[in-house]
């Protein structure tokens, strides 16, 4: 194995370890976000005339539904799984769209984590099969 080699093996698991661990942790804080809307839903903005308006506890469990699943396959790419790693980015992907959705009710913290879930979607990508 040369030299060129070994170290893109080692940069795609550091990589992959970055990633899992980002995903699990955006996952943690998307449950959390959830959690709070439907425990304390006047916690966020009430936003008028917005065309992705639903009701806070709506958002809610779709903030927990997908934090949860969004953790979970976090959880699954540390087994170094190719599967995991498309479903990684699918999920990355789908949290991202679901916080800029929700950017309306909290900003600066959707902003943050469609920035982790940026994150996320290249420490998956930069697996070289080799």
């Amino acid at each position: 194995m040369s030299d060129d080699s070994l170290s893109r093996q080692t940069g795609a698991a550091v990589a992959t370890v970055f990633a899992g661990s980002l995903m699990l942790m955006v996952g943690i804080f998307q449950f959390i976000q959830g959690l709070v809307a439907l425990v304390e839903d006047e916690f966020y903005v009430d936003v008028a005339d917005y065309t992705f308006k639903f009701d806070v506890t709506t958002w809610g469990w779709i903030h927990v539904i997908l934090g949860a699943v969004v953790a979970l396959a976090g959880l699954f790419i540390f087994s170094g799984n190719v599967a995991a790693r498309a479903v990684g980015i699918f999920l990355a992907v789908l949290a991202a769209i679901a916080n800029f959705l929700w950017i309306p009710y909290y900003p600066i913290w959707s902003l943050l984590i469609i920035a982790l879930c940026i994150f996320v979607i290249w420490g998956l990508s930069t697996f070289r099969l080799e």
